[in-house]
């Protein structure tokens, strides 16, 4: 039996636009509405003002980061993937000049 996903805000577009194109701006979406840490007081309270500008509601800091979430975040396994063959790549150039 297949895998249903929930694609929350994304049914409003209905039949349109295709399966592939929806689940991606699904995950967009959610990142980009998620809750986000202030990096100067440490709260949960950041939003969203525009594309690339956040603003904390509570200590009231208004500052820039990336257009849909405050940090780099990978959203595929693939990526995570890459990122530790590239750590052991690391390790292993360390060894060779430790011997």
């Amino acid at each position: 039996m297949p895998v249903i996903r929930k694609l929350g805000s994304v049914k409003r577009f209905g039949a349109r636009y295709g399966r592939r194109t929806k689940e991606k701006l699904a995950k967009i979406e959610a990142i980009q509405k998620g809750k986000h840490k202030c990096p100067y007081c440490h709260a949960l309270r950041v939003k969203r003002l525009s594309a690339g500008i956040w603003h904390c509601k509570k200590c009231g800091a208004k500052f820039t980061g990336k257009a849909y979430s405050l940090k780099k975040i990978i959203l595929r396994e693939e990526g995570k993937k890459e990122a530790k063959a590239e750590e052991k790549k690391e390790e292993a150039q360390e060894k060779k000049k430790e011997e």
